[in-house]
């Protein structure tokens, strides 16, 4: 069963709820920090240009019915985020420049990963977003930005992930195929998101106040995803570039704040086939290596836009959202995802910081892929699903979530939430699944 490591952490995270105090004290329920403002350093510091964070993301998971494994239990996964931002123009005189530096690290077990997916394949979307990439410190975040022309040229160097400036998206759902960048969880081969870094350019240029184009170039190395090199600043392992581009307007509606955004990435590293040798023939059934292609490309779009609001405050209000990505069916196995949702802010007046979330997804495989898997059990002269060496067939698999945000402080935010897992890795011999999670979310 679940033993929760951080229990002294939420201990001192529930005492806020009856610790009157004034926003600069520690555990003052309307301070954006749990350890308070340090007697007012923290607040000098930040007028000076220094910004200190420590943030920290917990995830519980727990198998309530079907999935691989029915044997019900629950895991916890989390994550630390030490930053840094500086304000480069107040410390260095150096006009419109900031340096952001983060450090992150990350531990725990994910119940999709024996519970709900079939070990065999795993899955494509995870109960638990927070898990992956290592149990292990990484080099988050360590750029410079410089902005010229009045701010409308903005250029930031370093190491970063794409999907912090490309199609970037919340991460308050727990489910990952409702967090974060979408096209890093279907090419994670190539993309990478948080935590992981690779060296970057990212050049942005403002056409309008609501407008704006961007494009970048990411080196693509994939030893930066081995957990021993989660400070490994050499290019030595790297394949090639994946160069986004994506066009992004923010537009109010009747007042309200929208986003919509529309992209397209390219790697000119080679990428192997799902499907066919060098002949043209299958490769499960020829033996021969699959071949490869001289590059991997996709497309994506995203949409968020508020649609109400309460007179008395503009934030409060429903906000509808939808993602869609499409890759390459020659190289990649999933070749579309599509991603809608809604979320209301403030559903009564007594929990006005609170938030209740709603979504739904559709993750595809690739027909080469799928027909690739059926091919290797001909081969192998397999047909029975329960056979150890047998491939199950991956198709579609379908998710959905439901949260409450409980808003406990301004430094700290609790979810409870439902998911539904239909066809989970989408293997169909698997059951339907339904998982309780909770998401903890604080700042200290």
């Amino acid at each position: 069963m679940l033993q929760l490591p951080k229990t002294c952490y939420i201990g001192l995270a529930l005492s806020a709820l009856a610790t009157p105090a004034g926003a600069s004290q520690m555990f003052a329920s309307d301070s954006p920090w749990m350890l308070g403002d340090w007697g007012g350093t923290r607040s000098e510091l930040l007028d000076k240009g220094y910004d200190f964070t420590l943030g920290y993301t917990g995830e519980m998971g727990s198998n309530l019915h079907g999935g691989y494994d029915h044997d019900r239990t629950a895991r916890y996964s989390d994550q630390f985020t030490f930053g840094s931002h500086l304000d480069l123009e107040k410390i260095l005189g150096w006009h419109d420049s900031e340096f952001q530096l983060t450090i992150t690290e990350r531990h725990g077990d994910n119940i999709s990963n024996d519970r709900i997916n079939d070990p065999r394949v795993g899955g494509f979307t995870s109960a638990q977003e927070v898990w992956g990439r290592g149990e292990t410190w990484r080099l988050t975040q360590m750029w410079i930005k410089q902005k010229y022309f009045d701010g409308a040229l903005d250029v930031k160097f370093g190491r970063f992930g794409e999907g912090e400036d490309f199609n970037s998206f919340p991460c308050d759902f727990q489910n990952l195929a409702f967090c974060g960048s979408q096209v890093g969880n279907w090419v994670g081969g190539i993309w990478y998101n948080w935590p992981v870094s690779q060296w970057a350019l990212r050049v942005r240029y403002n056409l309008s106040d609501a407008l704006y184009a961007q494009v970048g170039v990411f080196e693509q190395n994939p030893s930066n995803l081995e957990s021993g090199n989660g400070f490994k600043l050499s290019g030595s392992g790297t394949q090639g570039a994946v160069m986004p581009i994506e066009l992004v307007w923010s537009p109010r509606v009747n007042g309200l704040k929208g986003e919509y955004r529309a992209g397209y990435y390219y790697s000119n590293a080679k990428a192997q086939d799902v499907l066919k040798d060098n002949n043209g023939q299958p490769a499960a059934l020829s033996g021969a290596a699959y071949r490869s292609s001289s590059s991997k490309h996709g497309v994506w779009l995203g949409a968020q836009q508020q649609v109400t609001s309460l007179a008395s405050d503009q934030s409060r209000g429903l906000s509808l959202f939808a993602n869609a990505t499409v890759h390459d069916k020659k190289t990649n196995a999933i070749d579309n995802y599509v991603q809608a949702g809604l979320v209301f802010k403030g559903p009564f007046d007594a929990r006005a910081k609170d938030d209740i979330g709603f979504a739904l997804a559709r993750v595809h495989v690739n027909p080469g892929y799928r027909k690739n898997a059926r091919l290797a059990n001909q081969a192998a002269g397999l047909d029975d699903y329960d056979n150890s060496g047998f491939l199950p067939v991956q198709d579609t698999e379908y998710s959905a979530e439901l949260y409450y945000g409980i808003h406990l402080a301004d430094w700290l935010t609790v979810r409870p939430n439902l998911q539904y897992i239909r066809h989970p890795g989408g293997v169909s011999q698997v059951d339907d699944a339904l998982v309780g999670g909770l998401k903890i979310q604080s700042s200290f």
